[in-house]
């Protein structure tokens, strides 16, 4: 995994004073390959709510991101208590690494 324990504690930090402590944070993509170089940080938070408005709680939480990792790019999928599975949660569920 290519994130330090300061970017991971700064990720979780944010994720759960945005959407509680009990959410779960996965890393995916390239990030989670030692071998690669570059690229952005790609995070799926499965959280128990149930979320009125995902996709501005997603860009909430990137943009924070962005800002106190001083202008890393991260993408931010959420999977609430209402989600669907779609593909890409399921590659990240399947592929990913706790953080």
């Amino acid at each position: 995994m290519r994130l330090t324990a300061a970017i991971q504690q700064t990720i979780k930090t944010e994720v759960y004073k945005l959407l509680g402590p009990d959410s779960q944070i996965i890393l995916f993509g390239s990030r989670i390959d030692d071998n690669q170089k570059g690229g952005d940080i790609d995070l799926l938070v499965q959280t128990p709510q149930h979320l009125i408005n995902k996709i501005e709680m997603e860009c909430r939480l990137s943009a924070r991101l962005y800002i106190r990792l001083g202008g890393w790019k991260v993408d931010v999928l959420i999977q609430d208590s209402h989600s669907n599975m779609e593909p890409i949660i399921q590659h990240a569920i399947d592929n990913g690494v706790a953080l």
